[in-house]
């Protein structure tokens, strides 16, 4: 009886223990079974009904839909300006109609337009984002705890950001991606402690940051494709600047103009600057403090006002073209077995780059950069990589397009008994076969076969003479190995009936004509002196309104180019200005040259065309 008993109860709580374990386990499964996300929306035509689930009912608020919104939501906002700053604390999608007409305004209002607060992930996607003002605060501030190991990165794409002190602080992961940021103090900021995982910046542009295009802190770091441009004339200290990096890989960027294009101070891993065009920079190109560990390889460094490169011995600088710099290196392997020193990359269109102008920084056929880079780095079709911002596995694959070589320039003469002996500058073009020389009986000929006296491969030629002439007019062509000729010179004069001694040098004063033309916003104007004076360059409107003084010093003889930018035009700048800004039009541009005894020797004036 007593056993019967015992069994019974024995069996209930076997029973009982199976039935808690059972719901124990339903309820651990329902779990893991992810809720549906709630799809939910903001428009300025909605009624603002809870839980503004279509767009009938849409919010009239991107923050009060974000007020109701539970983790994976989803938030998508029709176009319209919202007036508002944001603070979100939620695991949620927001994602705008369009980039143009998808305004976030935080103009005036919270330091912070765009405030994160969270543990995990947040997208945002098709907006323009509006900061309080240019010397305030940020755009988008993401906090989270950085010694979280399970925080996912702030994703971010197709936006506008502008007005705003910094563009996006992030304390945590990033990536970034097809972002536009402007009018600002500092770009993107970036500081993480967990190094197991990787910030991305890519295909984005930045454009005249104040004091930083890219700050780096602490951790890993990609940045990738990206235009990085200082193209006024404003006071702007460094494109991509690293300090306490664990590691990066800098790739297939532009950056241009900046104080020091990349700045890198501690990195403690071995990191990469790889295929970068890094150009027009005021003091160098790339400075690097870190012994050892950042090294630079297949890049395009020119025109950089003081140095090409300033690091310390040990870092590894191969596979490089140094063009049109001020001088190369410091420190540094001054000459390293794959660099190609002081030779001209051959860019499709290689003047200063801005947002506005069609610069084209593509190699031309026959470049010296083709296939020339790290032989262990390859370009996306296979080959070996290019040196520059379209090559590697992470470039483009192109038609190198044949061009054309440029007109030779400073074409002079020196006259003795019989012959007259032309002399011009070389052509840079790596693929330069021969230059024609053109002669006529009359000034502004056409060149053709008829007025062709000879060729040479040479930068000189002696015309000699078989007859008397008043006045000989001559003009210069550069033919590739393509079979390609460039347009002529400038003419020169020869007026041989006001030669009494020999020899004699004919060099006159010359005004070019400036290229490209028509230009937005930046042009080249060249110029010769025949001998030493002081020289005036200016720029006038249509209606002879001066706009820009270019040169005003005394100059020694010879050929001298400046470059005229129509967005550097302000007060302490190096083109004195008269204007802030000039729209699209036709432009005068006239030198004046005084020789000695204070005597007009030279003026002249041409027309050129600036399109917006």
């Amino acid at each position: 009886m007593k056993t019967g008993r015992r069994l019974r109860v024995r069996l209930g709580v076997r029973v009982r223990f199976l039935l808690i374990l059972l719901q124990l386990l339903i309820f651990n499964f329902s779990l893991l079974i992810e809720t549906p996300a709630t799809i939910r929306y903001v428009s300025k035509t909605g009624n603002s009904t809870p839980p503004y689930t279509s767009w009938a009912t849409a919010a009239d608020s991107i923050q009060k839909c974000i007020n109701i919104c539970e983790d994976g939501d989803a938030i998508y906002v029709a176009n319209g300006v919202y007036r508002e700053y944001l603070r979100i604390n939620r695991i949620i999608t927001l994602i705008g109609s369009s980039m143009d007409s998808t305004v976030i305004d935080g103009t005036g209002l919270s330091d912070t337009t765009v405030f994160i607060d969270q543990q995990t992930s947040f997208v945002l996607s098709n907006f323009t984002v509006l900061g309080k003002g240019l010397n305030i605060g940020d755009a988008i501030f993401l906090y989270s705890n950085l010694s979280s190991p399970y925080n996912q990165p702030f994703e971010i794409s197709n936006c506008l950001i502008k007005n705003t002190y910094n563009g996006i602080w992030v304390g945590g992961l990033l990536h970034a991606k097809n972002v536009i940021i402007m009018n600002i103090k500092k770009g993107i900021s970036i500081n993480w402690i967990n190094n197991d995982k990787i910030s991305i910046v890519e295909n984005s542009i930045i454009h005249n940051p104040s004091f930083y295009g890219i700050d780096l802190g602490k951790g890993l770091y990609i940045i990738r494709n990206n235009i990085l441009l200082k193209d006024e004339e404003v006071d702007i200290f460094i494109g991509i600047k690293v300090a306490l990096t664990q590691s990066f890989i800098i790739q297939n960027n532009l950056i241009s103009g900046f104080n020091d294009n990349i700045y890198v101070d501690i990195v403690y891993d071995t990191s990469y600057i790889i295929n970068n065009v890094l150009t027009h920079s005021g003091y160098s190109a790339f400075t690097n403090y870190s012994t050892g560990r950042a090294n630079l390889y297949n890049s395009i460094i020119k025109n950089s006002s003081y140095l090409g490169t300033f690091t310390l011995p040990a870092t590894k600088v191969d596979y490089n073209l140094f063009y049109q710099n001020n001088r190369n290196f410091y420190y540094a392997p001054q000459d390293g077995d794959s660099n190609l020193i002081n030779i001209d990359p051959m860019l499709v269109n290689d003047i200063k780059p801005s947002l506005t102008n069609n610069w084209d920084y593509h190699l031309q056929a026959y470049s010296p950069a083709i296939n020339k880079g790290d032989p262990s780095i390859l370009d996306p079709n296979g080959s070996r990589s290019d040196m520059g911002m379209y090559g590697g596995p992470f470039g483009e694959v192109y038609t190198y397009q044949d061009l054309a070589p440029r007109p030779p320039r400073n074409l002079s003469a020196i006259v003795d008994s019989g012959r007259v002996r032309l002399r011009w500058n070389k052509n840079t073009e790596a693929d330069t076969s021969h230059y024609n020389i053109y002669r006529s009986l009359t000034s502004n000929f056409v060149i053709d076969s008829t007025k062709l006296i000879g060729s040479t491969t040479d930068t000189s030629f002696a015309d000699i003479i078989g007859q008397e002439y008043e006045r000989l007019y001559y003009k210069i062509t550069c033919v590739d190995k393509q079979g390609n000729q460039s347009q002529p010179s400038e003419e020169l004069m020869v007026n041989l009936t006001s030669i009494n001694e020999y020899p004699t040098l004919v060099n006159d004063y010359y005004l070019y004509q400036n290229y490209p033309n028509p230009f937005n916003p930046t042009t080249k104007i060249g110029y010769k002196l025949k001998e030493r004076g002081y020289v005036k360059l200016m720029v006038y409107d249509i209606k002879g309104e001066l706009v820009a003084v270019l040169v005003n010093q005394e100059q020694e003889a010879g050929y001298y180019e400046v470059e005229f930018d129509a967005n550097s035009l302000r007060v302490g700048s190096k083109q004195l200005a008269v204007g802030n800004s000039i729209a699209s039009g036709i432009y005068l541009y006239r030198i004046e040259v005084i020789g000695e005894g204070n005597i007009p020797v030279y003026t002249d004036m041409r027309k050129m065309v600036l399109v917006k």
